[in-house]
């Protein structure tokens, strides 16, 4: 035990800054696999065959094949058709363009389980189809879709170990590093394993409250607060 808190004081503020690496990496994939999966969406919802077919086999692909393949592939293959990534980059295009083939779907179902009334509503008080998706179909599409992209992010955090393969200087990068040094996987692992959790811990966290900020009941409650003040105030 002694040894432990001993390895903890010397290899953490290393071990540290892999994990600041995890959390930038988990925090740009997310915005953009965000931003790639909703228009990924809206083209696999396309009438037309040329948009949609395209895109779901992209999506197929990047669904049905190992993430860590797909790193490789990216940033051992690219470089023989003139296409050079660093590592950091490479990792974050994986790591992007999976995820977006995964809330693609998500956002898809979201989308389609709008009421088609509003839809037909918000156009037949002549509203342009950027105006029905900006201002109806996108804001309760997103609320509908905000646990499950928690829970994607979450898993993100871990699954931005797998770079590691591609030598990103990530958390699991600098513990194999301490590992070199020391020969003790034990402890490093351990060590590994309290800060994802406590990365997890604290991203569930963060999440739970957003999620409960824009719940419906919520947002009227705070919209309902200075009424009630001001009722108070007039008696």
């Amino acid at each position: 035990m002694y040894n432990f808190f001993l390895e903890v004081s010397e290899h953490l503020p290393f071990l540290l800054k892999g994990a600041a690496v995890t959390i930038e990496l988990s925090l740009v994939s997310m915005l953009l696999g965000t931003f790639l999966g909703f228009f990924l969406a809206i083209g696999r919802l396309s009438s037309h065959r040329l948009i949609r077919l395209p895109l779901n086999v992209f999506v197929e692909v990047m669904r049905d094949t190992p993430l860590i393949v797909q790193l490789l592939l990216i940033y051992f293959s690219l470089p023989a058709a003139g296409i050079v990534l660093s590592a950091f980059c490479a990792g974050l295009a994986g790591l992007t363009l999976n995820l977006a083939a995964y809330l693609s779907e998500v956002f898809r179902a979201a989308i389609s389980a709008v009421d088609s009334g509003q839809k037909a509503a918000a156009i037949s008080l002549g509203m342009s189809p950027f105006s029905v998706y900006r201002r109806v179909i996108i804001p309760q599409a997103g609320l509908a879709s905000l646990p499950t992209l928690g829970g994607y992010f979450i898993a993100l955090l871990k699954d931005c170990s797998l770079v590691s393969f591609i030598s990103v200087n990530e958390l699991l990068r600098h513990a194999t590093i301490v590992i070199s040094d020391t020969f003790d996987s034990m402890n490093t692992y351990i060590m590994v394993a309290i800060i994802y959790f406590v990365m997890s811990f604290i991203s569930a966290r963060i999440i739970y409250h957003i999620e409960q900020r824009l719940t419906p009941a919520n947002r009227r409650a705070s919209f309902n607060l200075p009424l009630t003040m001001d009722k108070e105030a007039a008696r």
